[in-house]
């Protein structure tokens, strides 16, 4: 059986480095184990404060496959500081719709609530090869003096030592060893640096399971999120439908208990399931295969990040269900979250205290997006009979009962922010009615000197100063803030968006969140709260 392809793949040989009795003869700053999309977007990020990095992956080329198949807009806010959101846009299809069905009957039509002062949509269809390509283009373009990727290099043993960590490396090649300062293990959900730590994920995996299959089918239907419960074509179960670019198509469909998974992703029983499904919506256009694969839903989560000089994002180090977009989103919010604090560290700036911070900030977000997607789970696949007379009862219901409605909700992820953080100085948020609080990320919007916010954010601290006053830009030039301050209309649209009066201040972080707001401040208190949160939020 043929399968389309639709990507044009660039295969890589292996990169061997110059050794001398089996060792690599540079010592790295940071070794970065796994070159997917979480891995990239770490290089690039260090590369953006001025670290260089090597990439080690196993694969000679990108992902195959959809995978990852959607980001929101706040990725697409980290991805625009690296160069990768502009090509993302112009491949994704944005959407803002969803439907969800019983049998066969609509019983929800969801919005995705959008916001129109911001530079991108809120969510973005685009198959995870285009991502990890685009990604790979921006490194040859702009950081290839910092960024060195090992292709067909995959860790096998991995030491902590005095000052740094020493990773064993195989190629078809031959075998080698590195060094590094620091290690970033984004090697995903089988990862090599995670059990080299003997670390344990903490949580629940469900007894669903799912195929994921890619199509090529011309069709009139919009964009948006499909969703059917016990439909015909997959009775008992679930399934979902995506719309991708190119008249591209991907089904996610639940296998039921009585189902071999080894059988059951076979492709003539995919294939089969497929043509049903689209015969029951009256889709009749022919259509070719692309891509299958087998998935597992689970919550799960390291309870510490850091262990010494290594540290773990993405699927390394948590994994948490398809339904609501967190997956590959939350890993680039790890990685928004570590880069700055790892370069500052490393660069003298901060204490390690600072990166300390990496751990509770991430595994509270974790937490919170795992509470959220384990209530989408449970309605998507019950894992108990208690659940699914729940499910039926809600979906019987709701065709009929408009309030039932928000229970199916699938609960599309939003930014987690970090009300908890010990890096928050929020003394003056009571003095705010609007805009983000302390431990929140900024809100986007247009800027009267043109563009948007998300494009002046990092890599060092911002400071948002409304109608300041005159002496505010000379005091931060005086008291030497390596600063990017920009100065805004309190009356325009984005002073209303932060709630704003003549005077007020917010502090950005490097990672988009906010440190410190106030209705009037001064060089020193700006000062003070970057010093504050360079020492980890305690002097």
């Amino acid at each position: 059986m043929e399968f389309v392809s639709y990507f044009d793949y660039e295969k890589f040989a292996p990169v061997v480095p110059k050794t001398l009795q089996g060792r690599d003869q540079t010592r790295h700053q940071v070794a970065v184990v796994g070159g997917g999309p979480v891995g990239f977007a770490v290089a690039l990020g260090l590369a953006r404060q001025g670290i260089s990095s090597v990439v080690l992956e196993a694969d000679d080329s990108v992902c195959l496959g959809s995978r990852a198949g959607c980001v929101t807009s706040r990725t697409l806010e980290i991805f625009e500081q690296t160069g990768v959101a502009e090509p993302i846009m112009r491949q994704g299809l944005p959407w803002a719709e969803g439907w969800s069905y019983y049998r066969t009957e609509e019983v929800l039509h969801l919005e995705v609530p959008q916001d129109p002062a911001a530079r991108f949509p809120r969510l973005v269809n685009i198959q995870q090869c285009y991502i990890e390509q685009y990604m790979l283009d921006s490194i040859r373009a702009n950081y290839a003096d910092l960024i060195e990727i090992r292709w067909q290099n995959r860790m096998e043993a991995m030491r902590q030592v005095d000052g740094g960590v020493e990773l064993d490396v195989s190629t078809p090649e031959g075998s080698y060893t590195l060094s590094a300062d620091w290690v970033v293990g984004t090697d995903g959900a089988h990862s090599a640096v995670r059990k080299a730590l003997g670390a344990r994920f903490v949580g629940t995996r469900y007894d669903g399971q799912y195929i994921i299959a890619d199509i090529k089918m011309k069709s009139e239907l919009p964009a948006g999120r499909r969703a059917w419960f016990d439909p015909p074509s997959n009775p008992g179960a679930t399934l979902l439908l995506h719309k991708h670019r190119d008249d591209l198509w991907r089904f996610d469909y639940q296998l039921r208990e009585d189902e071999d998974p080894e059988e059951a992703v076979k492709p003539e029983n995919v294939l089969e399931r497929i043509r049903s499904h689209l015969e029951l919506i009256g889709e009749h256009a022919p259509w070719e295969p692309v891509w299958i694969s087998l998935y597992r839903a689970s919550c799960l989560t390291l309870e510490s990040y850091r262990h010494g000089r290594v540290l773990l994002a993405g699927d390394a180090a948590h994994l948490v269900p398809i339904f609501g977009v967190r997956g590959l989103n939350s890993g680039m919010e790890d990685v928004n979250n570590l880069v700055w604090k790892l370069a500052f560290v490393m660069k003298g700036q901060a204490s390690e205290k600072l990166l300390d911070t990496y751990t509770p900030e991430r595994v509270f977000a974790t937490r919170e997006n795992m509470r959220h997607a384990s209530k989408s789970a449970e309605f998507m696949a019950p894992p108990a009979p208690a659940f699914a007379l729940m499910r039926s009862a809600v979906l019987g219901l709701a065709a009929d009962h408009p309030w039932v409605r928000r229970l199916i909700d699938p609960r599309q992820s939003t930014t987690v922010g970090y009300p908890t953080s010990p890096l928050n100085q929020s003394a003056e948020d009571a003095a705010f009615s609007a805009g983000p609080r302390s431990g929140f990320a900024f809100l986007d919007g247009p800027l009267p000197q043109g563009g948007h916010l998300c494009q002046h954010i990092g890599p060092g601290f911002t400071v948002m100063a409304f109608d300041p006053v005159p002496e505010l830009a000379a005091q931060v030039t005086a008291q030497n803030l390596h600063v990017k301050l920009l100065k805004l209309d309190a009356k325009g649209e984005i002073g209303q968006r932060y709630d704003a009066q003549a005077g007020t201040v917010y502090l950005i972080r490097p990672d988009g969140n906010v440190l410190a707001r106030w209705r009037h401040a001064d060089a020193s208190a700006i000062a003070q709260a970057i010093e504050l949160c360079c020492q980890g939020g305690s002097l």
